[in-house]
């Protein structure tokens, strides 16, 4: 399951990683969030333990970590690695566009 990033633990659990971690920016409302969802979900439990992390988001209760990230739309996808954004996909895309920007993150 994605692990749920909050203002309290983004910098521990996501800046401050040893692996490369996938956030998903989302809302509950968001149609499109809706839709990427569940592959979220297939992709932190396929890449759990194996060199990467996956987690969401919400940016109706994180405003203020959204804001200072950029986020302007959702569902906005980012890869972090050695604590800096280093790939972002916004919108709701195909599983294997966000398999190539995690794998990318890995190399």
């Amino acid at each position: 399951m994605a692990q749920a990033f909050t203002q309290q633990t983004f910098e521990k659990d996501v800046l401050q990683s040893p692996v490369p971690v996938l956030v998903d920016f989302w809302a509950p409302w968001c149609g499109p969030c809706k839709m990427i969802g569940p592959i979220v979900e297939e992709l932190a439990a396929e890449y759990d333990g194996k060199g990467a992390k996956v987690g969401k988001v919400n940016v109706d209760e994180n405003g203020q970590l959204s804001q200072s990230l950029g986020i302007m739309s959702i569902p906005t996808l980012m890869v972090f690695k050695g604590g800096r954004p280093v790939g972002q996909i916004v919108g709701a895309v195909a599983k294997d566009r966000l398999v190539d920007l995690l794998k990318k993150a890995m190399a």
